[in-house]
């Protein structure tokens, strides 16, 4: 019996700051049938046997960044790593996000220790190692901190109320390092897309569509 070789797809992560847009880009995305789309899994960050990671996590830092960090990465790891049969895989944030990003920023802002960083950085070494979690391209919706605050306050959701400006100017600075400035290496090509403006969901998907095909891996990104 011959083995099925299945193809591996063409995997897309959306990257940006809170706020910039990348969940309106996955509902875009959702009606294309050889895309499959996967939202950041919030639900699994809000009830972990019944705690809201995410919630304790923006009012205490210091305390549940650890414990968060982990949960982050193990559901980006279950998304990053299922098989599909569609053509197109399409993850809101990634596994190099947490890595590169997320955690650089929480360990230079004492909220995880060096040890705490260090068992991070070997669990993504060995995941990256072992797993394949490789990506094709990556999606920057790149906008400046005091824009996505206001969008962030217009959708008011729960978690994010406790959210300061500060913090978005922190994790933009990171965004910038990891993708602009290329502190670390990129795994793959990179589409930088400018989201710049206050602008209105609809505007966000007139703006998607012009770099449609790019993002769908039909057209080469330079």
């Amino acid at each position: 019996m011959k083995k099925q070789i299945v193809k591996k797809p063409f995997r897309v992560a959306i990257e940006g700051n809170v706020g910039s847009g990348k969940s309106t880009l996955i509902k875009y995305f959702e009606k294309f049938k050889e895309v499959e789309t996967n939202p950041e899994p919030i639900d699994t960050w809000r009830d972990l046997n019944g705690h809201n990671l995410l919630q304790l996590t923006y009012s205490d830092p210091h305390r549940w960044n650890f414990a968060f960090q982990h949960n982050v990465q193990l559901s980006r790891l279950n998304l990053q790593s299922k098989t599909t049969n569609k053509d197109i895989q399409m993850f809101e944030r990634s596994l190099q996000n947490n890595r590169y990003c997320f955690v650089e920023m929480a360990h230079d802002k004492g909220l995880l220790s060096s040890p705490e960083y260090g068992v991070m950085c070997q669990w993504y070494e060995y995941i990256e190692t072992n797993v394949d979690i490789g990506l094709d391209l990556i999606v920057y919706l790149r906008s400046l901190p005091d824009i996505v605050y206001t969008r962030m306050q217009r959708r008011n959701r729960p978690e994010e109320r406790t959210i300061k400006l500060d913090y978005l100017v922190d994790l933009h600075e990171y965004y910038e390092k990891w993708l602009m400035e290329k502190y670390f290496n990129l795994p793959c090509s990179l589409l930088v897309i400018d989201v710049n403006k206050d602008l209105s969901d609809n505007q966000l998907v007139d703006i998607y569509k012009t770099y449609e095909n790019r993002i769908l891996g039909k057209v080469p990104v330079v």
